[in-house]
């Protein structure tokens, strides 16, 4: 083959995932109409920004660390009762709500980075007591994450209590809004437009700085860093801190969008988040982007659709991404 034709099938492998994403988006036009499509899209891609600030997180601490945390829901639990406390009627934000829009937002986003600060902190002891002890093990790492998750839910259970609790959405944020026909949840344009932020600012933070460059070098080829003289060890408890951090971000958007909070919210929400790190590719914060669109989307399309196939739209979805590429869309970890 020449060198320009070498060119062109890598630049159609490599942004064939996208057009697998927009036939996604675009196909079910043919089966439903116009404003039910747009609906259901914004819906697909609210769901999928709010797993992706989920699953950010554990791409990057599996991709780096090489660490299975399946204690990640705990973290994204703890950021979705925290914000029962921060927004309930008594809690330090709850006077913000009911006001105006931007008063919404902003106790919402004053939430997000208290639950961001707390997850941070036990995120750190849980690194230093616990990860620590199991590097390079991935049989004991899940042994121990596991177990850690399980003692987590029953430390929620002693502090929140065994029962539901209700989190309505802000006054301002409930309802929709209209676009001609077509009615859009205020909520769901809120969730996409702070997952998009959140998407852009990592990309800007692993491309653009220092840090980043050093995080991705570490997932590609850790050795290389430490040969450089890096300490690639505090890269490993950042990049596990600020996972945590994100899982939290991710928890308060997920109650808000549920309006009730379970012990087992992180639980469940975590098989979602380990389909999307498998799709997307470990290790890579884009491929996990596109690959909570691509879940997200699926979910919602085929709930319309299918609704005997939903439950199982995103298993299918995930086994054949990994027929097609074995080791997800855009991979950052080693073969």
């Amino acid at each position: 083959m020449t060198a320009r034709a070498l060119k062109t099938a890598g630049l159609v492998e490599r942004h064939a995932p996208l057009a697998i994403a927009g036939l996604i988006l675009f196909l079910p036009l043919i089966a439903i109409d116009p404003g039910t499509w747009m609906v259901l899209a914004v819906a697909g891609l609210a769901m999928g920004m709010m797993i992706f600030l989920m699953a950010s997180g554990l791409t990057l601490v599996f991709g780096l660390m090489d660490v299975l945390n399946f204690a990640h829901g705990a973290f994204v639990a703890v950021g979705a009762y925290l914000a029962t406390g921060l927004l309930a009627p008594g809690g330090p934000f709850h006077d913000m709500l009911g006001i105006s829009l931007l008063g919404d937002v902003g106790a919402m986003l004053l939430s997000i980075l208290v639950a961001c600060v707390v997850a941070g902190i036990l995120g750190l002891a849980f690194e230093r007591i616990i990860v620590r002890r199991v590097y390079g093990a991935h049989l004991r790492q899940i042994l121990i994450t596991v177990g850690g998750l399980i003692v987590a839910e029953q430390l929620i259970t002693v502090i929140w209590g065994p029962d539901p609790i209700p989190l309505p959405k802000p006054e301002t944020l409930r309802g929709s809004i209209f676009f001609g026909d077509i009615a859009v949840e205020r909520y769901r344009l809120v969730a996409c437009v702070l997952g998009l932020v959140a998407y852009v600012g990592m990309h800007f933070a692993l491309n653009r700085t220092r840090i980043g460059l050093l995080v991705r070098a570490g997932v590609e080829n850790r050795e290389m860093v430490e040969a450089l003289g890096y300490k690639v060890r505090r890269l490993f408890v950042g990049v596990f801190v600020a996972g945590t951090a994100l899982a939290a971000s991710g928890g308060v958007m997920w109650a808000l969008y549920q309006e009730l909070v379970t012990v087992h919210i992180g639980a469940d929400v975590m098989i979602l988040v380990f389909i999307v790190v498998i799709i997307g590719g470990l290790g890579s914060v884009g491929g996990c982007f596109l690959g909570a669109l691509l879940v997200g989307l699926t979910a919602n399309f085929m709930g319309y659709l299918a609704p005997t196939l939903a439950l199982g739209s995103n298993i299918l979805l995930m086994v054949a991404v990994l027929l097609w590429r074995p080791r997800g869309l855009y991979p950052a970890t080693k073969n």
